[in-house]
């Protein structure tokens, strides 16, 4: 017997379409659009075929982007996955001081982005910020803004403070979900603490520390508003990251296709390194089950 088919699911359907069209496909059709023409003015437009994606290929500006941009973002990855993991482990579990410090823990990720920015700004600075005075103190001559190394570190310590607290909240949350007759189990095993985390909670922590690796992984690789208001990408480029690049491609020197092109090239990066991440961490959580 023939299902009927009722066409009035169409209608709940349409609404969610045409939002997605909006807000992704018509933006992203544009950007292809502009990234095979030369864009010469509002009514002149010559098609150029792949000559921008060749150029931007090529181009030595992108390639040091693109390397300072990988090294940042597994730097932050290596440094926020532990201490997140780590401070949830440390949380306490119930009561009252669970929730006054979830509520701490959250505090940076309130703070705008710029704000964050502005904050490490004066707070690395000589003459009157906190760490700048601190570290001058212990005769460390640090310069956020003529020493690229400093200004580097600078920007990866202030990612680590504002990030970090979002790995810590998934792992925390991955911890509760842990059943309370493993632990009884371990106990009466008489396993040790480091044991326990070994064998019961980090395999329990796969999915969220996945959610943790990709969300911070993408977030990261469109870093673009706190090194810009601390560094504005210096000294030199050397915290010129690969948004910040594109923007000075698009907007700076008004280059649509070529800044098309790239945008197109920073997508499929994205996409290709988040598979790569989330296939090897899916692949390293099977073969431990």
């Amino acid at each position: 017997m023939d299902k009927p088919v009722n066409h009035r699911a169409w209608f709940l359907v349409t609404p969610v379409v045409a939002i997605v069209a909006f807000s992704a496909v018509i933006p992203l059709m544009t950007v292809v659009n502009y990234s095979v023409q030369d864009i010469l003015g509002p009514e002149q437009r010559i098609f150029v075929g792949t000559d921008w994606f060749q150029k931007v290929m090529h181009d030595p500006e992108l390639h040091g982007a693109l390397l300072r941009q990988i090294v940042f973002s597994l730097a932050i990855l290596s440094a926020e996955l532990p201490l997140g993991v780590g401070l949830a482990l440390v949380l306490p579990r119930e009561g009252w001081r669970s929730s006054l410090s979830l509520v701490l823990v959250s505090l940076p990720l309130l703070i705008p982005w710029n704000v964050v920015g502005t904050i490490w700004q004066v707070f690395g600075r000589g003459d009157i910020g906190l760490g700048g005075v601190a570290l001058h103190a212990l005769g460390i001559d640090y310069n956020y803004t003529s020493n690229a190394v400093h200004a580097w570190l600078t920007v990866l310590v202030m990612d680590v403070w504002h990030w970090t607290p979002l790995v810590a909240l998934l792992a925390y949350a991955g911890l509760r979900a842990v059943p309370d007759a493993f632990y009884q189990a371990a106990k009466i095993d008489g396993a040790s603490r480091w044991a326990i985390f070994r064998y019961i909670e980090l395999p329990k922590l796969g999915g969220v520390l996945t959610i943790a690796v990709l969300l911070r992984f993408m977030d990261s690789f469109t870093i673009y508003t706190e090194p810009f208001v601390l560094t504005g990408g210096g000294p030199g480029n050397s915290t010129t990251f690969l948004s910040q690049y594109l923007a000075t491609l698009a907007v700076g020197r008004f280059d649509l296709g070529p800044a098309a092109a790239f945008s197109l090239v920073y997508f499929l990066v994205i996409l290709l390194f988040s598979y790569i991440f989330y296939t090897a961490m899916n692949s390293k959580g099977e073969a431990g089950k």
